[in-house]
């Protein structure tokens, strides 16, 4: 047989009732100290110290809670950076973004006003997917959503060779179709990468290899 929910006025009375019990044990407690320290010949008023212990433990409640909402923020501000890292890895290694990197770093042409004709719609397809990817990664990692060490030891290299191959398709369609804004958070989180990498690496320099895992 199942219970009874308790309905809100009962759960009104039960907080009302521990509420009440809790004062009278509080004053009932310091009284009985109250009238110890009065045979002891301690000269002291029973109000003013029950106002003033009742301050201290108030403060202290405060202050404890005050530490308990700054864990509790730092857990769920741990959490939200975990959930952006793993949809960042997501992202930049699912198997159709891995293998269109590979086509940009294997198969685009240097210059742009050459390449650009040249490309197959696979191309196309490949470069379009790269920059995508980039974008969305650079809207994730905007400023105060993760922390740049989090991501960029990891991240950032890889940024910065896309970069590399599609920095000057990005600034010829800049040029071309006169919109500066083309892609201008992709440039704007290559940069980042770059400045990471400066403070952090010795070597920046992007090396390239043939027959690269």
């Amino acid at each position: 047989m199942s219970e009874k929910p308790v309905s809100d006025r009962s759960v009104l009375w039960i907080v009302a009732g521990v509420t009440v019990a809790g004062f009278i044990l509080w004053v009932g407690w310091w009284l009985v100290v109250w009238l110890a320290l009065t045979l002891l010949h301690v000269q002291t008023g029973f109000w003013p110290m029950l106002e003033a212990l009742s301050t201290a433990v108030a403060a202290a409640a405060v202050l404890g809670g005050g530490i308990l909402a700054y864990r509790e923020l730092d857990e769920l501000s741990s959490a939200r950076h975990l959930d952006v890292a793993d949809r960042l890895f997501q992202e930049l290694n699912s198997p159709e973004n891995v293998n269109a990197r590979r086509w940009v770093y294997l198969n685009l042409p240097d210059d742009p006003e050459k390449g650009l004709p040249m490309l197959s719609q696979n191309g196309r397809e490949s470069v379009k997917r790269v920059l995508n990817s980039l974008d969305r990664v650079a809207f994730l990692t905007q400023e105060r959503w993760i922390p740049e060490e989090t991501v960029l030891p990891w991240m950032s290299l890889m940024v910065l060779k896309c970069w590399e191959k599609l920095g000057p398709y990005v600034e010829y369609e800049r040029e071309r179709r006169g919109e500066p804004d083309y892609y201008q958070t992709v440039g704007e989180l290559a940069q980042r990468c770059r400045n990471w990498r400066a403070a952090h690496i010795s070597e920046t320099e992007v090396n390239w290899v043939e027959h690269a895992l």
